[in-house]
């Protein structure tokens, strides 16, 4: 079942969308267990290197993170997509009532866009001071692709593992701005829209319960706010497209996810999406994913 005609529209007015119950528990479980495995097996090994010293092997998934991470930020190192590349992973990307929704915004021809990642956002306490790599400045996701993808439909999906909310660190997105087209990116402080081109527009919390999905327009200017709870804000951010038009990332491999015109064009194989990560990843090297200088 796709979005509905009002949050079509929605979408369209305003360049984002915040749309509850999309998935379920049993959608996400996968993915969370998944990781929490991977991140138990890097707390052993960070136990094996003295630089933990408590596993909290009992704690639930969001708080153990926070737990580990308090003890040595290195538990998040590598934890992104590409580098796991874990198969509930790879087998979500596929989602079927993501997809829907998606399709309502795009058309049947998707293709899911390399840039794809998974956040743990540790609380502000465990942090330092809550800034930083954590706290992404106000940016539009366009300024994280090249040029050539400035006229492709790419969507970004947001989801949280656990409830995303004011406390522990949602975004802040700026409705409506997507209209204003690109605005020129510095690279200060992260990727972020040039101070005097910051759209005058008053930001709007962006909360969003686990199972919920907020859609955004490749424009739409948006920044994440500290964690000040005493639990990991777990989320997902992919991005899809209609297939056939620059993905911004042309060293990274993207692929088909659905399809009515070449079912047999759909890439449903793990062992090759891994592959071609781990190539891709080591002949682009040395390549600015950025447009900014």
């Amino acid at each position: 079942m796709g979005l509905t005609k009002e949050q079509v529209s929605a979408f369209r007015e305003e360049g984002v969308l915040v749309a509850e119950g999309i998935l379920t528990d049993a959608d996400l479980e996968p993915v969370k267990e998944e990781y929490a495995r991977w991140i138990d097996r890097r707390a052993c090994e960070l136990a094996a290197e003295g630089k933990i010293t408590d596993l909290h092997e009992d704690a639930p998934f969001e708080r153990r993170a926070a737990l580990l991470y308090a003890q040595s930020p290195e538990i998040t190192s590598g934890l992104d997509i590409m580098f796991v590349r874990g198969p509930a992973t790879f087998a979500f990307l596929h989602n079927a009532r993501l997809l829907d929704a998606v399709e309502s915004l795009v058309g049947p021809e998707i293709t899911c866009n390399p840039i794809q990642h998974i956040r743990a956002k540790p609380p502000a306490a465990s942090s330092g001071t809550g800034t930083g790599f954590y706290n992404v400045p106000w940016h539009q996701d366009a300024g994280v692709t090249w040029e050539e993808a400035d006229n492709s439909d790419i969507i970004t999906c947001w989801m949280p593992l656990v409830d995303a909310t004011v406390e522990n660190g949602c975004m802040e997105v700026m409705p409506g701005a997507f209209k204003l087209g690109y605005l020129e990116h510095q690279a200060e402080g992260g990727t972020t829209i040039r101070p005097d081109l910051l759209p005058d527009i008053t930001p709007r919390p962006a909360p969003v319960r686990k199972g919920g999905v907020i859609f955004m327009h490749r424009y739409t200017p948006h920044h994440s706010t500290p964690n000040y709870s005493d639990v990991v804000r777990w989320s997902l951010d992919l991005r899809y497209q209609p297939t056939g038009v620059p993905t911004g990332r042309p060293f990274h491999p993207d692929f088909v996810v659905r399809s009515s015109q070449h079912p047999e064009s759909v890439l449903n194989d793990h062992a090759e999406w891994s592959r071609r990560w781990v190539e891709a990843l080591e002949t682009s090297k040395g390549i600015k994913a950025h447009r900014v200088k």
